[in-house]
């Protein structure tokens, strides 16, 4: 009788995930608030003064980056996915000479997280069928920009006038997320 009942568990549990990867609409919400929240945590950050802008460099924002409405929903779930995953990297980095609050950034982590814990079900449902596609060649370019901006971080040596312009970017990285978001549907 236990067995039974832990079977129909595991059913049910098999089945609402791939339920909830299927559902964009769910998706959508869950990823435009999470998107919302960031963007909130992004400015209690306390910024620099604005001289810190002036020593920014052009870090070869992806063309895709600017065009949200070319990715097919798959795609843009692996873009959001592949986003997520670089900040949170470049955001687990020394930001100590900033004076930025680490429970924001802990709190910030934690979103992220949260919102690739909820793509990641939908993303390897994705990865195990996929073929080459835009999406893929859009990957490659973030991850070269992602690269570049870890570069540009090291080069600075972390510094407060570095993640000042690192805080411009992220701002502007949730923006294209936000409207990339928008392009899921059922």
């Amino acid at each position: 009788m236990t067995y039974w009942c832990l079977f129909q568990m595991v059913l049910l549990l098999c089945f609402s995930t791939t339920a909830l990867s299927r559902n964009y609409s769910l998706l959508r919400f869950q990823q435009r608030r999470s998107v919302v929240v960031c963007q909130k945590l992004l400015r209690q950050l306390p910024s620099t003064p604005q001289h810190c802008l002036e020593v920014r460099m052009d870090f070869q924002v992806p063309e895709e980056m600017k065009q949200a409405q070319q990715f097919q929903e798959e795609d843009a779930i692996l873009v959001i996915y592949e986003m997520l995953q670089q900040i949170f990297g470049i955001l687990t980095r020394d930001f100590s000479s900033t004076g930025w609050s680490e429970t924001v950034i802990e709190d910030l982590l934690v979103e992220l997280q949260r919102q690739m814990d909820h793509l990641e079900p939908i993303q390897k449902e994705i990865m195990q069928r996929k073929n080459f596609t835009t999406g893929d060649m859009a990957i490659l370019h973030l991850k070269k920009y992602y690269f570049n901006l870890g570069q540009y971080l090291k080069s600075m040596e972390y510094n407060s006038c570095a993640w000042t312009v690192m805080r411009v970017q992220m701002l502007m990285n949730f923006s294209f997320l936000k409207s990339l978001t928008g392009y899921l549907h059922d």
